[in-house]
Order: C-alpha cells, then structure tokens, then sequence
C-alpha cells in the first residue's frame, strides 16, 4: 500500500509551480544569431572609427601652353640617364690613403674627392730640388770663371781657346740647371697628382675604392659597373635627360622641340614635361631602333640616374586662331575615377574623411584624365576607391 500511495503522489498535478513560457525555446534559439549580429555591428562601428585605410593621389594643373600639346604620338623605353658624368680615376698607380666622400655626396669643382699614398713622391721632390741647388751651385761657379778668365784674357795673360772652354762649360751648366729645373716640375706634377679632385660640381652616384686599395689610371668610355681601378662615379644631376630607342618607322613623326612626357616606374603617378633634344644621326643595325635625347624640364630631386623611364611624345601644339584665355586645365590620375549612380566621381580626402565630388570629365592623357569641372587641381583624392566607400566615411590614408 505505501507504494502505491508514492507512485499515486508522483503523478499528482502541482498547481503552485509556475507554468513555463512558450517562448522560451525560440529565444533560446534565436540568442547566438543576436550576438553574432551585434558582434558585426561592433566591428563596423570600430572600423568607422578608425577609419578605412587608403591610398591617395593628387590632382594637378597643367598650364595652357602644356595642355595645348596634342594627343599621344608614340611611347618609347629607355633611361635617366646625367648628360654630364664622369668615372673618377688617380692619373698614376697608388693606394688610396683617404676617400672624402660617399655615395649621395654633393661635391663642388676643384673639391678634393681622395688622396693616394704619396710619402715616396714627396721624396722625389725633395731630391729634384737638390739635384736643383746643386745644378745652380755649379752654374755659378762656371760664372765666377768666366768672369776670371775673360780678365785674363783682356790682359793677355790666358789664351783664348782657354776662355772659349769655360764659356762652354757655363752653357753645359746652364742646361743642367734647365733639366734639373724640369725634374723638379715633374716630381711636383707626381705629388700633385696623389690629390684627385672634382673634374665638375656634381653629385658622388658610386663609390668604386676604399681605403688601402690600389687605383690606376682607366681608361675613357668605361662602364661605370665593371671599371677596375677607379674611384668614384660623379654625375651632374643638373643635367638629367632620357635617352630612348625610337623604331625607325617612327623616327620621320618627330620633329624639332617635340614634345613629351616622361614617366619613371619608380613613381608611376608623376608626369614630368620634357622636350626633344637631339636624334643621334646613326641607327642600331641590331634592334632596328634610333636613340633619341629628351630634356627633362621640371625634374626634381626623386630622379635618379638609370632609373627605366617611358617617354610619349605629344603632337605638337597648333596655334590658335585669335587670343585664348590663360585657363589652367586640371588632371587626375586614372586611379580617382569611379563611378556612382551613373555619374563620374572622386572621393576627396579632408579633414579625415571622404567627400564625394561629382566631376565633368574631357579627354584622356595616357593614365591621366582631364576634369573640365568639379575640381581646383590642389585636392588630395582617394585612389581606386572601393565600391563600398560613401560620402562621409572615415579614412585614414595609407602609410
């Protein structure tokens, strides 16, 4: 009996139990989604904070003669190369002693660049200049007996064979001073030489020696990379141009003063106006191509000898009808164009954020376009915008 009494009680209804929600199953189910949501949220709050991280580039003004130069005529290859170079070498054999300079040193004419070891040719300065007391010395003594014997002679005391004799040894004499004379020039221009000095205001591009290495004379027309013996490489950075190997079928498209563009791949965004200077008169049999020199006219401290540069050649300007206003004409790197909605814009990056500006669009000049309207040409715009970037959005520019 008193267990089915206990089995009776455990299949008794508690009524004073609270009864359980219906909802709480689904709520149960749905709480990883929320977080999981809120989670994304917090990320893109964050990220709206500090900014999305991007690249930038410059909008620029060409003046009304630049952009009056036509469309693209032809693009070439080629170098930065220093119109006025030099590989600086010791005119004699030596060990370098001391080496002022480094690569990147500016260096004015005449600067001492090194030193050689020189105690053996000051030696023989000083023993020319003996060699020199000792000619005169003599020389003065054969005066003296010149002297004498032309007295004896006026007096008929000394034949004058005899007084001939001594007027020869004077001559001989004096040759001696003449040649002792020119070996100490010649020991001076040796020592002298130990001194190598900046043959041109220039730019140190190469250092070829160090201290207690022999250096030797080179010879001219060496190659800056395999000369042996040589001390440092100078260029005039003043003088930088592009040399650029044209087809031979397109050589007759150039004309005198062309003008171009040139592009180094060190910096793919910077335009750099040039013009033609000179067609070399001979062609390379090889490659079937002329090598032509343009003249880099605003060129700045980035260029570097030997840098690879491309070079477009621009028809030339044809001059217009009447007067034209001086209107600035304003570019942009391809890269800050996108589009939105149809229309072409850019993103300008101020005061860390990202403002859209719609802009009016022209021609092209090879990866820069013409803006006609919307921009000053001073702004800082944001480069390959990405499709999610909106007006307002927080940036912050890369590196």
């Amino acid at each position: 009996m008193a267990e089915i009494k206990d089995e009776l009680a455990s299949l008794r209804i508690d009524r004073d139990r609270p009864a359980r929600s219906p909802w709480r199953r689904p709520l149960l189910l749905l709480l990883p989604g929320i977080l999981l949501i809120a989670g994304l949220y917090g990320l893109r709050a964050r990220a709206a904070l500090s900014g999305t991280e991007v690249e930038t580039v410059r909008a620029s003004v060409l003046r009304p003669a630049e952009a009056a130069a036509g469309a693209p005529l032809l693009t070439s290859s080629g170098y930065v190369v220093a119109r006025r170079k030099a590989v600086v070498s010791a005119k004699i054999q030596g060990r370098l002693a001391d080496l002022k300079v480094e690569e990147g040193s500016r260096v004015r004419e005449g600067q001492l660049l090194a030193r050689l070891e020189s105690a053996d040719y000051q030696a023989q300065v000083s023993r020319a200049a003996a060699q020199l007391e000792r000619a005169q010395a003599d020389l003065a003594e054969n005066h003296r007996q010149l002297r004498q014997a032309e007295r004896l002679t006026r007096e008929s005391i000394m034949a004058r064979d005899q007084l001939e004799a001594v007027q020869s040894r004077v001559r001989i004499a004096e040759a001696d001073v003449s040649r002792a004379r020119a070996d100490l020039a010649y020991a001076q221009a040796l020592l002298r030489d130990t001194r190598i000095l900046a043959p041109f205001t220039g730019t140190v591009v190469k250092k070829m020696a160090e201290v207690g290495e022999s250096v030797a004379p080179i010879p001219p027309g060496v190659n800056i990379s395999t000369s042996s013996g040589a001390i440092v490489a100078l260029a005039d950075l003043e003088t930088l141009e592009v040399e650029a190997d044209v087809a031979e079928s397109n050589v007759a498209r150039l004309g005198p003063e062309q003008p171009a563009e040139v592009a180094v791949e060190a910096f793919p965004g910077r335009r750099y106006r040039a013009v033609l200077r000179q067609v070399i008169p001979t062609a390379d049999r090889t490659k079937a191509t002329v090598q032509v020199k343009v003249t880099i006219l605003d060129k700045d401290q980035n260029l570097k000898p030997e840098m690879s540069a491309k070079v477009t050649f621009l028809e030339q300007a044809r001059p217009a009808a009447g007067p034209t206003p001086e209107t600035p004409v304003v570019v942009v790197p391809a890269a800050a164009l996108t589009t939105r909605e149809g229309k072409s814009v850019v993103f300008e990056v101020a005061d860390g954020k990202a403002r859209q500006r719609p802009v009016v669009t022209g021609p092209a000049r090879q990866d820069h376009i013409v803006v006609q309207q919307g921009l000053t040409g001073t702004e800082t715009l944001v480069a390959r915008p990405p499709d999610t970037l909106r007006d307002g959005d927080a940036v912050k520019v890369r590196g």
